[in-house]
């Protein structure tokens, strides 16, 4: 039996004099996308546990099963348990309490839990899930947890979790490198959302891992208006390289990245 702690998700009930403030306010699921490289599940980490550092329940999913992420967020030491997002894909009909039995939780924060595949899994150790199945686990987040970011894929064609959580979002961000690889994998990429399902006007371009001398002039170049700039931060890099991507951003090269994450949060989820 999982230990959760007080006010965590799991212990929230309907009814409590005390309710958590995120019913206040708008909350939704975001999902972070872009083009191989852009930064995706590095936004998506400092996203959730900017929430969470406000004591706003969040959930961060993980949707890359070729190369699993869970061991890149964090020590393996600061997770409570082992659970895995393929065992909840696997399920014939996915329940809020199956979601709940499988989320990671963390022993230093008890507003955020983590949905992914554990280390050594990949997309054939779990048998093919549909898209009802995702949609279902979809549905489910949104019953559980008031926030939810998804870091999704590059590449949506043949990754059904990341373009459901795209379809369902409430908002999308759209990450992408100022330079002509991110260019040309729009190209390819953006004439598979023309449909209208898709829902292009809650996507935000934002211009990832920018370095000083292309701000300004080159990013219009490159990808046009942007919503978001998010700068390089050194800092940020060497926590990606250690697996340290939940630990503070402190030095001062870090200061424009933080300042665009909470305006990010404050567009999207109107905190």
């Amino acid at each position: 039996m999982l230990n959760f702690q007080k006010n965590s998700i799991f212990t929230r009930r309907a009814g409590e004099e005390n309710m958590p403030k995120e019913l206040e306010i708008q909350g939704g699921v975001l999902a972070v996308w872009g083009s191989p490289g852009s930064g995706k599940t590095t936004v998506a980490v400092k996203l959730a546990k900017y929430l969470a550092d406000q004591k706003h329940n969040t959930v961060l999913v993980l949707c890359d099963m070729t190369a699993p992420m869970m061991s890149c967020i964090c020590p393996p030491s600061e997770l409570d348990s082992e659970h895995s997002l393929g065992s909840i894909l696997a399920a014939a009909h996915i329940s809020e309490s199956l979601i709940k039995y499988n989320m990671v939780t963390l022993k230093r924060n008890s507003f955020l839990t983590l949905l992914g595949m554990r280390k050594g899994e990949n997309e054939y150790t779990y048998p093919p899930y549909s898209e009802a199945q995702a949609k279902e686990l979809m549905d489910g987040l949104r019953e559980i947890a008031p926030f939810v970011v998804v870091d999704c894929g590059s590449y949506i064609a043949n990754d059904i979790l990341s373009a459901v959580a795209i379809m369902e979002a409430d908002s999308v961000l759209r990450l992408a490198n100022a330079d002509l690889k991110s260019v040309s994998y729009f190209s390819s990429q953006l004439p598979l959302l023309r449909d209208s399902k898709w829902d292009a006007d809650k996507q935000y371009k934002v211009a990832s891992n920018l370095k000083p001398y292309q701000v300004g002039e080159q990013i219009g170049q490159a990808l046009g208006s942007v919503a978001f700039n998010l700068l390089y931060s050194q800092e940020l890099e060497e926590q990606y390289l250690a697996g340290n991507l939940l630990a503070d951003l402190s030095l001062k090269d870090s200061r424009s990245f933080r300042r665009e994450v909470e305006k990010i949060c404050k567009e999207v989820f109107g905190i």
